[in-house]
């Protein structure tokens, strides 16, 4: 998925972008409002993170030049103001939500993603985790010095474990939700498959695929959180 990531704290928008990359989504930045204008023409994307207070063109100001090129894209605003006018302000415009900071970057995450499937724009077909660039489609991991090929299975279980990361994921839900049925035979093949994965992530040391033995697995993705 690919997301607009306005924001005129360099440090801020930098640790954020790094954040979001590593949880999948690939970002594209902007220093201010003008800027965000530029990039939203200029790219196709999914999903506008735009901060409020901003030089030349403010969040709310681009909110509403972004929504009469497409009335439909989803917007999240982020500000370190907590007036409740704000907060309308910003609902008036359209904005599916509306984060003050600090925030926890987990929490945003999910956010995003949640209103990326209220919004019908969930359907990923690559990710990107750091170093490690997949392509669900074409069933591939490139993680920059090795290409590895994904089976059919292989590449549902990465992509359902990238959309639950951080969170563990219990074996029977995995093996019903993905494949209809809690098998045993099928249950030995995703043994298999997570020990796979975890080659083929092994070069991302910030991203490990964890065992929790006799009940599941957690997809981990560590990185800073902004403040």
């Amino acid at each position: 998925m690919d997301l607009l990531l306005v924001e005129d704290d360099i440090d801020l928008q930098k640790v954020l972008a790094q954040y979001l990359e590593l949880s999948g989504f690939r970002v594209y930045t902007a220093n201010h409002g003008k800027h965000g204008l530029d990039q939203f023409q200029k790219f196709h994307v999914d999903l506008c993170i735009l901060d409020v207070m901003m030089p030349v063109m403010d969040g709310f100001t681009l909110a509403g030049e972004i929504r009469k090129m497409d009335p439909a894209m989803p917007i999240v605003f982020l500000t370190a103001k907590n007036r409740k006018e704000d907060r309308v302000a910003g609902l008036k415009i359209g904005a599916d939500d509306y984060i003050t900071k600090p925030f926890e970057a987990e929490e945003l995450v999910l956010r995003l993603k949640n209103i990326l499937k209220r919004a019908g724009r969930s359907h990923a077909t690559s990710a990107n985790l750091g170093c490690l660039k997949i392509n669900f489609k074409e069933l591939v991991i490139d993680d920059g010095r090795h290409t590895y090929n994904l089976t059919p299975r292989e590449s549902e279980l990465l992509s359902y474990l990238i959309e639950n990361q951080n969170a563990l994921v219990k074996r029977e839900q995995i093996l019903k939700e993905l494949w209809g049925q809690n098998d045993y035979f099928l249950g030995r093949s995703m043994d298999v498959f997570i020990s796979r994965l975890r080659k083929y992530i092994q070069a991302e040391e910030r991203v490990t695929l964890e065992t929790k033995r006799g009940v599941g697995f957690i997809l981990k993705v560590r990185s800073h959180t902004p403040g």
